[in-house]
């Protein structure tokens, strides 16, 4: 049986997307990128990778994979 999401689910989702955006950052980060590098790198709007580092807006599967492709990471990384 599958287990429910918990109460608060925009609470537990928040803290989720945060952890995702801070992992994106400091790897930007260590590899002493610029946002305009992975942006431009990535095919992705300069807003799209604000809001993803932020923990904020709601990026696709498909933006996450070319990101973590330019950062030279898994995914599985990334997503903690």
């Amino acid at each position: 049986m599958p287990r429910d999401l918990p109460e608060n689910d925009d609470t537990w989702m928040r803290a989720r997307q945060r952890a995702i955006g801070a992992r994106v950052r400091a790897e930007r980060r260590r590899q002493n990128l610029s946002q305009e590098a992975v942006f431009l790198a990535a095919g992705i709007d300069r807003r799209t990778l604000q809001l993803l580092e932020a923990g904020d807006g709601n990026p696709t599967i498909a933006t996450l994979l070319r990101v973590a492709y330019v950062l030279e990471v898994d995914l599985a990384d990334l997503m903690g």
